[in-house]
């Protein structure tokens, strides 16, 4: 496993903490199939990355020095 990418675009990572999120919920009388697990974990995948994208932008346009290519 040569490639690295940040953690919020794990779907193993997402998903992980979306099975504790699913088993919080049944305790609380909610259940949650393994597909809907599966969507949002593709959902939260997805946000994550446009936020990152977003934030990336927002962070190059208000700042305050240029970039160098040295």
């Amino acid at each position: 496993m040569d490639d690295v990418k940040m953690w919020y675009k794990s779907k193993t990572v997402w998903g992980s903490l979306i099975a504790i999120l699913a088993s919080v919920l049944q305790a609380a009388g909610v259940e949650l199939g393994l597909d809907d697990q599966n969507q949002l974990a593709d959902a939260a995948v997805t946000l994550a990355g446009t936020f990152g994208g977003l934030l990336a932008l927002y962070g190059r346009l208000s700042a305050s020095s240029v970039i160098a290519t040295r």
